[in-house]
């Protein structure tokens, strides 16, 4: 081990992590919670043992149990790969200081899937910038969402509450202020984020939080509990804690999709930990910055492999009346059925509920819009979603990287990552973006708040999704 490689006391024991060449100090697999082993698989999440001596913190910890993404070079879990998967990393510019920013990041993944293992989450580029930046695993799919009787609904969302309580113990030992921080994540991150923002039981724990496409979805009990069933009738045994205790992981991972569907979970309305649609009871002592790309949906329009689509249907599907159709062509003129059927997709999956968290927010909450398009794939990515997430990072090579932006890294992502990062970090040191508050008076007067475009160039705008705004105001206002 380099000498100068850093040991830091934790509250459960030491670990010594490792030094990168731009003197960040990276800390990985550190356990926030005990071990998700047997009948612990669908229970709230426990503290772990203390261990003597020094733990290296130089690996990261196992993923959680979840299905094989394609998206990734290495997977994100193995069968086999050990139940200790439960951790927080931590870069941070320098464990010695004192009353560093802190940004705690919450991947996405559509609940089911996704890893802080990801090479595009490390969080040494942000760190450079005098912050210290930490991510972490949570229960996805059926471990995490899965509605099971006897058993604590959300443990996803109790999984991240119990490492953001580590991060209240701990980060001060990494040079980090407990007092000072920030939850950011992006889509099933960013819903979360939301939810933590909504619920009580985050009390304390943060300061800020930045949502990067929120998407709207909750569901009952008695949705989730019914999707439990299908897959427990899948694999043919009772939709119990027992009754899957036997199935490996891999099996039920594998009997959770629908064709078609992008995801079978959501965070279930508990009347606990989520008592309601998260921009229904924002708590306004938390600052927020929330927003959307402009075209979100594209991706899944892609990924899907549509030639076409039926308008009319994607109405009805999303919940809005017909009448809405003739609203949409009047606003949107000259888009086709298939490009019609996405940005219908992309107001009712991410725009409008981020747009409402922003509209709803009863404390200091600032808006953006990313506008920006990917020249991928001959252009046909967009602004699309998760296009933000490697520039947030600065992490614009390999991976999702090349695919979302392209290869080589076009020569507008390093200024435009530049940008972003100076805002995310500004907003989590002291709760300023760089742009003026949402409800801000624009041109529009109070209807349309102002907001942040991210584009070459970035500009602010007033209420810049007015037309779809308007028609969905009826239905979720």
């Amino acid at each position: 081990m380099p000498r100068e490689a850093p040991t830091v006391l934790t509250s459960h024991g030491a670990v010594r992590g490792a030094r990168t060449a731009d003197g960040i100090h990276v800390f990985k697999g550190i356990p926030y919670a005990a071990p998700i082993t047997g009948g612990a698989r669908f229970d709230a999440p426990r503290a772990p043992e203390r261990w003597d001596g020094t733990r290296e913190a130089t690996r990261f910890s196992p993923g959680v149990p979840q299905p094989a993404f394609v998206g990734s070079a290495e997977p994100l879990w193995t069968p086999g790969d050990g139940d200790d998967c439960l951790s927080v990393n931590v870069w941070t510019p320098d464990p010695g200081a004192a009353g560093l920013p802190v940004l705690v990041w919450l991947h996405g993944g559509a609940f089911i899937l996704g890893s802080s293992t990801q090479p595009g989450y490390a969080g040494a580029v942000l760190a450079c910038a005098g912050v210290v930046v930490v991510s972490l695993n949570y229960r996805v799919g059926l471990e995490g969402f899965g509605q099971l009787p006897g058993k604590p609904a959300n443990r996803w969302m109790r999984d991240q509450l119990a490492a953001l309580r580590w991060v209240q113990d701990n980060v001060a030992r990494f040079g980090g202020d407990p007092g000072n921080v920030t939850v950011f994540g992006q889509s099933a991150g960013a819903t979360s984020t939301a939810c933590l923002v909504a619920s009580d039981a985050g009390r304390g724990l943060f300061r800020r939080a930045i949502a990067q496409s929120v998407a709207g979805v909750v569901v009952d009990e008695a949705t989730a509990l019914a999707t439990t069933a299908r897959i427990a009738a899948a694999l043919g045994v009772e939709p119990t804690a027992d009754g899957f205790a036997g199935i490996p992981a891999e099996a039920i991972h594998g009997a959770q999709a629908v064709p078609g569907q992008v995801t079978p979970y959501a965070p279930v309305l508990d009347g606990e930990l989520v008592p309601a649609r998260p921009w229904e009871r924002l708590r306004g002592e938390v600052d927020l910055v929330v927003g959307f790309t402009r075209d979100e949906f594209q991706l899944f329009t892609l990924l899907e492999g549509r030639a076409e689509a039926d308008p009319a249907a994607t109405v009805a599907e999303v919940g809005l009346p017909p009448a809405a159709l003739a609203a949409y062509r009047a606003a949107y003129p000259g888009l086709g059925d298939l490009d019609l059927h996405t940005l219908i997709m992309t107001d009712a999956v991410f725009r409008m509920p981020s747009l409402w968290c922003a509209r709803r927010h009863p404390g200091r909450v600032f808006c953006y819009e990313f506008a920006w398009a990917s020249p991928a794939l001959g252009g046909a990515l967009r602004s699309c979603h998760g296009l933000d997430v490697p520039l947030t990072f600065g992490n614009l090579a390999g991976g999702m990287a090349d695919l979302l932006l392209g290869s080589p890294t076009p020569a507008e992502a390093a200024p435009l990552s530049k940008e972003i990062r100076a805002a995310w970090v500004g907003f989590a040191t002291d709760g300023d973006p760089g742009w003026p508050e949402y409800q801000s008076a624009g041109p529009e007067g109070p209807e349309g708040g102002l907001a942040r475009r991210f584009d070459v160039p970035s500009s602010v705008v007033a209420d810049p999704v007015a037309a779809s705004r308007r028609i969905w105001e009826p239905v979720l206002g």
